[in-house]
């Protein structure tokens, strides 16, 4: 017969498992700061090497960058107090928080997008739409904008649908691990921003 105290659950405490998927999520973040610590690597060394980069990111739209930029700022004020509102209980403000944090993820892409097409107009896109793409610095900072970009994107649609899974459990399922998952969704929402917040004068504003 197996010894009973063998088989004790690991996480035997409510409060212990909460700090063991808190660490999970900061853990996770981190391997996100270290791939766009290498795309911040790559702009960097683009900037050192060649004279003629903060020419190439004239090619940007810098005012719809700016919008995004505060776009993201309020949503991420937004996901701050709704987590505070699930903390406290009160679903149905935060529930409206919520709302408003993914309406606003959602007009980022929605702008974000808008900008691709506008690019696409104006011939900046390597190999899809060139022609206005003159010399090799030109392709490469637009090659790197697009992968940033791109891949700020597919994080920020992964950021709504985190948050888009928490619209079922308020008022459904125990306050603290709502709060929980609440408070690790807003942690990579505020990652999003934060890169942003980084990548906006990285490609917009070397001018």
């Amino acid at each position: 017969m197996p010894d009973a105290r063998a088989v004790q659950p690991q996480f035997p405490t409510l409060e212990r498992q909460n700090d063991a998927d808190h660490f999970g999520m900061l853990l996770f973040l981190s391997t996100e700061v270290l791939i766009f610590g290498g795309v911040f690597a790559v702009a960097f060394t683009l900037r050192a090497e060649h004279a003629d980069y903060a020419q190439a990111s004239k090619q940007m739209h810098y005012w719809i960058g700016g919008i995004n930029t505060g776009v993201l700022l309020t949503s991420s004020a937004l996901v701050a107090l709704m987590v505070e509102a699930v903390r406290a209980g009160r679903a149905k403000l935060a529930g409206w928080l919520l709302g408003g944090t993914i309406a606003l993820g959602l007009v980022f892409l929605a702008l974000k997008f808008t900008e691709y097409a506008l690019e696409y107009r104006d011939g900046v896109v390597p190999i899809l739409s060139d022609a206005n793409l003159h010399g090799g610095v030109e392709r490469l900072f637009m090659d790197l904008y697009f992968v940033a970009t791109g891949l700020h994107a597919l994080h920020v649609t992964v950021g709504l649908c985190l948050l888009g899974s928490l619209l079922w459990p308020f008022g459904r399922a125990r306050r603290e691990r709502t709060a929980v998952f609440a408070g690790n969704a807003a942690l990579y929402w505020h990652l999003v921003d934060i890169v942003w917040v980084f990548l906006y004068p990285t490609l917009y504003l070397a001018r």
